[in-house]
């Protein structure tokens, strides 16, 4: 018995937030395509290419008459692996997903089965700016795409191209009408947050751009970032998050390691002690702030010593929320032909990295006992303190909404609160 036809487009979605945003977008690209599934892929690790892989599969078995698209980074990447897949029907590049004319094309039938161009070519971000994605809580809005570093271990730039920058003026208009819309959180998104600007006219920074929000929507409570290289932080950025109530005190650090050495052979901008000072002087101008960070465990040449400096990096910088990556090899990067770490030690080296984290969470957590935080609420009993702490609730909240409450209590990953 064949799968009843699907309505509408079904998406999968993989990888980075920058992607769920861009599903949204294809959302109304893609209406009318019906019996359709597009699967949005993410490149940043062979095993992530393996799991789109194996959905695509599983897709397939379960609708064997639907037209299965493939878009996203991998797509980008490796295009040659989803040509060779038998259950692909077309396969759409990250430039031409966000064009309608490509979906056009689609509902007629009328095109080739490959549609990746270049993505080096792209010298604009897509005009595919939505009013809220994410809930009815938060709102993300891209300013920037692509990067222009070249990281040994990262195949990103290959799927995302180079920096491109939205303008300031079309991102204020943008957060004005979610505003207007009801939001009141709004978190920047990008591939390489502080690239922002080098492409644009009297190449401003990302300071200029998070100070100019605050300036020209005096309505929105609440702005974030959503991940930023701690050494490309510019003095206007800097001067916002020591002095701006509305700028959440929430910073996610792509640090990657905590040993120079390492640091060098992953062709990163900073130093480990670049690291611990930019954290000491953002903690001292604003004593409330907290950090997340990526921190890569094994990668290639790492000795025990190495892998010990990053993790006494987690107290040093006094991190709190730790992303952990085991290093696996990415074909194509530099670090796929470096001497590698045994699989066993990098999954150890992952595992103590994150009890360390887990460590810093309970501390965190603790801590909170006490206070008042204003929480944006995510869902009916959910919500997060201005550092990205969840808070559970007995009882049903305004979503949307946020709620001062004091705190009176913990579990292992959420505050709770006093009713």
């Amino acid at each position: 018995m064949n799968a009843p036809m699907l309505k509408g487009p079904r998406f999968e979605t993989f990888g980075c937030r920058l992607n769920a945003y861009e599903t949204e977008a294809m959302k109304d690209l893609t209406q009318g395509l019906d019996n359709t599934i597009i699967i949005n892929t993410c490149a940043v690790t062979a095993e992530a290419v393996r799991q789109a892989r194996q959905r695509i599969r599983k897709l397939r078995r379960e609708n064997p008459d639907a037209q299965i698209i493939v878009t996203g980074c991998a797509a980008q990447t490796e295009t040659e692996t989803f040509q060779a897949m038998p259950e692909v029907n077309q396969i759409v590049g990250n430039i031409e997903k966000m064009q309608a004319s490509t979906w056009d094309l689609l509902r007629t039938g009328d095109t080739e089965k490959i549609q990746v161009n270049d993505i080096m070519s792209a010298t604009e971000t897509a005009g595919h700016l939505i009013d809220g994605f994410g809930t009815r809580a938060r709102a993300y809005v891209q300013v920037q795409n692509g990067c222009d570093h070249r990281c040994t271990f990262c195949i990103i730039p290959y799927g995302r191209g180079n920096s491109r920058s939205v303008p300031a003026g079309v991102v204020v208009e943008q957060i004005k009408r979610l505003v207007d819309n009801g939001y009141n959180e709004v978190v920047l998104t990008g591939v390489d947050m502080t690239s922002w600007g080098a492409d644009l006219p009297r190449e401003p920074k990302l300071g200029d751009l998070v100070q100019r929000i605050l300036k020209l929507v005096p309505h929105l409570p609440r702005l974030r970032i959503s991940s930023i290289d701690s050494i490309e932080a510019d003095p206007a950025l800097i001067d916002a998050i020591a002095t701006e109530p509305r700028f959440m005190p929430h910073l996610h650090l792509s640090l990657q390691a905590g040993d120079d050495m390492i640091l060098k052979r992953m062709k990163r901008r900073h130093l480990r002690d670049d690291a611990i000072q930019f954290c000491e002087d953002m903690r001292r101008a604003r004593p409330d702030i907290v950090f997340g960070a990526d921190i890569i465990a094994g990668f290639p040449t790492e000795t025990d010593a190495m892998f010990e400096n990053s993790l006494k990096l987690v107290e040093d910088c006094g991190l709190t929320w730790l992303h952990v990556f085991p290093y696996s090899v990415r074909e194509g990067t530099p670090a796929a032909r470096m001497p590698q770490v045994d699989k066993a030690t990098i999954k150890a080296r992952a595992a103590q990295l994150r009890a360390a984290g887990e460590t810093r969470v309970t501390a965190h957590l603790k801590a909170q006992i006490g206070k008042t935080h204003n929480v944006l609420i995510e869902n009916p009993r959910m919500g997060r303190t201005e550092q990205f702490t969840e808070v559970a609730f007995e009882t049903d909240q305004p979503v949307g909404q946020i709620v001062r409450v004091r705190i009176i209590g913990r579990t292992d990953a959420q505050l709770i609160v006093e009713n």
